[in-house]
């Protein structure tokens, strides 16, 4: 009798053993722990070891992002050469003639200015290479009688075809309209200094120094119609 009520209370701790068991596994808090096996495993350990990536300039908007971006260039040279569409400065260099070229100018030519009889209320300027070299008078004289606020214009049916040159010794001139012949200029004025501005090998540009050729001492009279022809070289052009 007593042996068979050992074995009945065996029977029974080994059921509920069962039943703990099984609730155990079903709610997940048994005795395994599935947290530290999965924190140990070397998925795990590579994922928490590993740094995040770093972003690249593009990704970031940083600087080089920015210059990728915007179509920018590090190079300002290479800039320059494809905005001008080639080598820059190429451009001026053609404009500017030959680079030999010698100007003409107050360091190398003599200069006067005498009033004519004819045409009425003309005056003459002429210019005569003083040095070694061939000479260009570009254009047209840049005039400006004492201290004149403005600058008389050109003639522009006076242009000839080509550059006025002057070899050694020879003259260029052009004529000055000093005043309308009809009064109906304006602003009159009586100039007693003169000089006079030469141009470079582009217009209005710098020629080099400038001449101050001496006036009559009562001075010229002159007013709005104030003008000028192109360097010619012949004095009868330049003062038709």
């Amino acid at each position: 009798m007593r042996t068979f009520r050992h074995a009945r209370l065996l029977a029974a701790t080994g059921v509920a053993l069962s039943a703990l068991t099984l609730t155990a596994c079903q709610s997940g808090n048994g005795t395994r722990d599935e947290g530290a096996a999965q924190s140990g495993s070397p998925s795990a350990t590579k994922d928490v070891s590993k740094p995040a990536p770093e972003k690249s300039p593009q990704q970031t908007g940083g600087n080089g992002g920015s210059a990728q971006s915007s179509g920018g260039s590090a190079d300002p040279v290479k800039s320059a050469r494809n905005d001008s569409g080639g080598k820059a400065g190429q451009g001026a260099q053609d404009d500017d003639g030959p680079q030999d070229l010698t100007i003409c100018n107050g360091s190398n030519t003599r200069t006067t200015a005498r009033p004519v009889s004819r045409p009425l209320n003309h005056m003459l300027l002429t210019v005569t290479n003083t040095g070694s070299k061939r000479c260009a008078l570009m254009y047209y004289p840049v005039l400006r009688f004492d201290e004149m606020q403005w600058v008389p214009q050109a003639i522009e049916d006076t242009q000839p075809q080509a550059v006025t040159m002057l070899e050694p010794g020879g003259s260029g001139y052009a004529g000055v309209l000093l005043s309308a012949a009809d009064g109906s200029g304006t602003g009159g004025d009586t100039g007693h200094k003169l000089v006079v501005g030469f141009q470079g090998r582009t217009p209005n540009s710098d020629g080099g120094p400038a001449a101050a050729p001496g006036l009559p001492a009562k001075g010229v009279h002159y007013d709005s119609a104030l003008s000028v022809t192109y360097w010619q070289t012949d004095m009868e052009d330049a003062l038709d």
